[in-house]
């Protein structure tokens, strides 16, 4: 168990330090901001629109940042021999997988945690034809990140530590910063009931989206135990679509008894299950966590299933 723990926070910290995890993070937690500053005309719906779009952005984001760390916690340390020195001591494989993916879980966590908070901002933000954009919030996020890039730079000038790894775990700190002062004021920097405005249903709309960032990242650990970076987001990113569009290729024709539907709707990760923005509708129903609960067990299965095949990949792989 000591060894595991060891694997996993060894692979989350080395994922931490990768700088395009870094660029990933502040980019979307920023783009994120940025889609609630416009001026749209959706005849309403603009709160709808910039919802479902940092939502997306969410999982777009979690698609590259699966693959990317993936390729480089599996698929790098096996061309450079660095899996095969650790698994030289008594490590064993599906061990050694398994505890890889720990650390890939947890770093893609605390990627969606900070893009949850910014979604939450950007809800909180989005504003319709008569209203204005919130000059507020950008000044105090903006502020937020440059001192996030700030402390990251004066950890490494002066007590040399890692720069990219510092400002991680900065955003991650400036961005929740940020989220309780733009909550405390309204736009016009004016004291204010906390978090007025705040639309709490993105937190288990994001806890989805992370359900499926697992799935991603289990499919992502089973490719780059024989694939590099690039097939393996051709794989991955094919599965995305193909899973986006199970309902209408497979899902019909298994429930009319087709076999050979049945199987690929079984194998296919229906990720529609993870997505439900249009609850977020004006009118409609609040999320039940009790539907966040059965989709966790869905995505422990096929979680379990993915990682399966990824062992008896990883089994006979040669790493020489």
């Amino acid at each position: 168990m000591r060894q595991f723990v060891t694997i996993a926070g060894n692979a989350f910290m080395e994922l931490v330090r990768q700088p395009v995890f870094l660029l990933l993070m502040t980019s979307s937690a920023v783009f994120e901001i940025f889609l609630a500053t416009p001026l749209y005309f959706a005849f309403g719906d603009e709160p709808k629109l910039v919802k479902n779009s940092v939502l997306a952005v969410m999982l777009l984001v979690g698609l590259f940042g699966a693959v990317i760390t993936a390729s480089v916690s599996l698929a790098r340390e096996i061309r450079t021999g660095t899996a095969l020195a650790v698994l030289s001591k008594p490590v064993g494989r599906a061990g050694f997988l398994l505890a890889k993916y720990m650390g890939l879980v947890l770093a893609l966590s605390l990627l969606t945690f900070v893009n949850m908070v910014a979604a939450l901002l950007a809800s909180r933000m989005a504003f319709d034809a008569y209203g204005s954009v919130d000059l507020f919030a950008v000044a105090v996020f903006a502020g937020a990140m440059v001192l996030a890039y700030l402390l990251g730079g004066f950890s490494n000038f002066f007590l040399r530590r890692p720069f990219v790894s510092d400002a991680v775990f900065g955003v991650v700190l400036m961005v929740v910063l940020a989220f309780l002062v733009i909550s405390s004021f309204d736009k016009e920097g004016k004291a204010q009931e906390f978090a007025k405005g705040v639309d709490w249903r993105m937190i288990p709309a994001s806890v989805l989206v992370l359900f499926a960032l697992w799935i991603l990242a289990g499919l992502a650990l089973a490719c780059a135990t024989r694939l590099d970076i690039i097939p393996t987001l051709a794989v991955c990113s094919g599965m995305f679509l193909l899973g986006m569009m199970s309902q209408y290729l497979f899902g019909e024709k298994a429930a009319a008894g087709t076999w050979w539907a049945s199987v690929l709707y079984t194998v296919t990760p229906n990720w529609q299950l993870f997505w439900l923005a249009d609850v977020l509708d004006t009118g409609k129903s609040d999320f039940h966590w009790g539907y966040v609960a059965k989709a966790l067990a869905y995505a422990v299965c096929y979680i379990g299933a993915v990682l399966s095949v990824a062992v008896v990949l990883f089994e006979d792989r040669e790493l020489s």
